[in-house]
């Protein structure tokens, strides 16, 4: 057999059949998964038509609900207050020559000291400011003469460093100039006693005394020669007539006039005098005392500067307790009272538990202390109110809030740290139904309801709003079993 036939054979005419019916096989296979896969312009928009819409529901669950209210504050130590001087130290002519004494702080207070009734905060030209407890500032020199609240306050703290002035009795006397005078002895310090020119000022006004008096008795003597004229000479006198009569009357008015020009005279000497010893005495410059409504206080900050003039603020103090400060929304503001107790946690994980003690800008203690009686009267200033919190009505004007630590632990002498509050401010009697707050609304006849997606359907169920927190609200359905965990109710569409 010739290769020639071989080739040709029945084999391989079948084995080129099969492979050309594989390939139109194949063809016709791609051609048809092609065309399933094409659509038209129609049907691919209905394709990416969105689903129909149906309500949004969230289950009803019971569970204990409690409302919060969450903040970040500052460690800091409580009641701050600016310090400045009222006034001048010392007497003008301190220096001796008659020259004002330069008015420059050579001590400086020192940060973090505490402070108590009678403590030396500060020197200015080497003279002392004390601070003592009273509600009224000190605004002026007080001395003998002088009377009001500042004075009863001056005697009270006098009375309470073991220095009696006397009476309380809001008058400057000798008794409490005495006691001032022991108060700086004891401390280490002269009292302004009176200057070299008071004590010169006092001598001449002594002096114009004198001689008003020596003017008046001149004034009389003179008067009674004038009138009784010679012992011998009555006569003479009668035979003078007419004449000799007129110029006596005379002589009478003249003298009288003297009299009384003479007696006016020491009366203005004598007023004189008498004002200016009412107030000669040892006096309290108004720059030596700085009066704290509350004492003792720690010197947080010190503006002063050595060397230079006390202008403005020396110092700030603050009280020894530690507090957080920090700052609500209205809404929440509205919601907390002083007293609510607080759970305050700084960045390291410390605990440490609070109260409100404060709410708004009043300045004022929740525990409403005052200073001793007698001595608080109307130094507030306040309208007597009600003790409400000071919310701004503004729900959306911050509210700061002070929070108090009766036992700071670890927080005790620090400040400056954040840390974050929270208040509990109310909670449900156990377990109840729960729903988001979105979920329910108000009809026009002023009742609350809730839908309820129920079997395919939704139904509206009336119901009473509770406590509410963290979007979630306490809800009592009206109808006993219209309501239960596990429904479902709808907050969107």
């Amino acid at each position: 057999m010739s290769p020639l036939r071989g080739r040709g054979g029945p084999a391989n005419r079948g084995r080129s059949v099969g492979l050309i019916v594989g390939v139109v096989t194949l063809v016709g296979a791609g051609g048809w998964f092609a065309g399933s896969q094409m659509q038209s312009p129609a049907d691919a928009a209905a394709a990416h038509q969105a689903p129909k819409a149906g309500p949004v529901t969230v289950a009803v669950v019971r569970q204990k609900l409690t409302a919060r209210v969450v903040t970040q504050g500052s460690v800091e130590f409580g009641a701050p207050h600016a310090v400045s001087l009222s006034g001048p130290v010392g007497s003008p002519d301190d220096s001796g020559d008659g020259q004002a004494t330069a008015q420059l702080v050579t001590k400086l207070p020192t940060e973090g000291a505490t402070l108590r009734e009678g403590s030396v905060l500060m020197q200015v030209s080497g003279r002392p400011v004390f601070v003592l407890r009273g509600p009224v500032p000190m605004y002026r020199t007080l001395g003998p003469g002088m009377s009001g609240d500042d004075v009863r306050q001056l005697q009270s703290a006098l009375r309470r460093l073991g220095h009696d002035p006397g009476a309380v009795s809001g008058n400057y006397r000798q008794g409490t100039a005495t006691a001032v005078d022991h108060w700086y002895e004891s401390a280490g310090y002269t009292p302004r006693k009176p200057s070299a020119a008071d004590a010169s000022q006092l001598g001449d006004l002594q002096a114009a005394v004198s001689q008003a008096q020596l003017a008046l008795l001149s004034a009389r003597n003179g008067g009674a020669t004038a009138g009784g004229g010679d012992d011998g000479g009555g006569a003479t006198g009668t035979a003078s007539g007419a004449g000799s009569g007129s110029g006596s009357g005379s002589d009478d008015a003249a003298h009288a006039l003297e009299l009384r020009s003479a007696q006016q005279q020491l009366n203005r000497a004598n007023a004189a005098l008498s004002a200016f010893d009412a107030g000669y005495g040892t006096k309290v410059p108004a720059g030596e005392v700085v009066f704290l409504p509350d004492l003792p206080v720690r010197v947080d900050k010190v503006k002063a500067r050595l060397g230079a003039a006390p202008d403005g603020e020396v110092a700030t103090v603050t009280s020894a307790d530690v507090v957080v400060q920090a700052v609500v929304p209205g809404t929440d503001g509205a919601v907390l009272r002083e007293g609510m107790a607080a759970r305050i946690e700084t960045g390291d994980g410390t605990h440490v538990n609070g109260v409100v003690s404060q709410l708004g800008g009043s300045g004022v203690p929740a525990d409403g202390s005052k200073d001793e009686a007698g001595e608080g009267g109307e130094a507030d200033g306040g309208d007597g109110g009600s003790g409400a919190p000071d919310v701004p009505a503004d729900s959306s004007a911050p509210v700061p809030v002070v929070i108090s630590i009766p036992d700071p632990g670890p927080l005790r002498n620090q400040s400056g740290l954040s840390a974050k509050v929270t208040v509990d401010v109310g909670a449900s009697k156990g377990a109840v139904l729960v729903v988001p707050v979105v979920a329910v609304r108000t009809s026009a006849d002023g009742q609350a309801r809730v839908a309820v997606a129920r079997a395919g359907k939704v139904v509206d169920v009336r119901v009473t709003v509770g406590l509410s927190a963290a979007g979630l609200v306490a809800v009592t359905p009206e109808d006993a079993g219209s309501l239960a965990e596990g429904d479902h109710v709808v907050v969107g569409t």
